[in-house]
């Protein structure tokens, strides 16, 4: 369950003196819910920004606007720029971001479930996960959330590798 997995990774975050912030796209706002669910959450979790128009990508967590002309919003690089972004925003140590297609129709060419999430760190390193999801727009949203809340708990055990810096 997400809530499991949101009090583990704000107790690792506590532990190491770390917080983090959240970029949401198709998830609209679910992450940082299940991120504040938790007594305790203000120890950890700086807040987060929901840029759902592919403008505020650019406006608010300073994703390219070249990028997203180029890509559109449901791109790996996207996510890794939203996550800096939000990372530097807010002053957290780390920033984690999703975008992608929930659905019910594609989005700029990519199909439904398509999901980009990415992590970055203190260093502005990055770890990425792309994922495919199934099931319908409300069950895509949820495992989204769950994959991003995964990634961040596997970088904060040292369990992912480093992509990109």
């Amino acid at each position: 369950m997400s809530a499991e997995v949101a009090a583990a990774v704000l107790a690792l975050l506590v532990r190491r003196r770390a917080t983090v912030a959240v970029a949401e796209s198709l998830t609209g706002g679910l992450i940082g819910a299940a991120l504040t669910t938790p007594s305790g959450a203000s120890a950890a979790f700086r807040g987060g920004v929901i840029a759902y128009a592919t403008e505020l990508k650019a406006r608010l967590l300073a994703v390219p606007a070249d990028l997203l002309a180029r890509e559109g919003a449901v791109h790996p690089q996207v996510a890794a720029a939203m996550a800096a972004g939000v990372r530097g925003l807010t002053g957290a140590t780390y920033g984690l971001a999703v975008t992608g297609v929930a659905g019910p129709d594609p989005q700029d060419g990519r199909p439904v479930g398509t999901v980009h999430l990415a992590v970055c760190g203190p260093g502005g390193e990055v770890w990425p996960r792309d994922v495919v999801l199934t099931g319908s727009r409300e069950q895509i949203r949820k495992s989204t959330v769950r994959e991003g809340l995964v990634l961040l708990r596997g970088v904060l055990e040292g369990e992912v590798g480093e992509h990109s810096g």
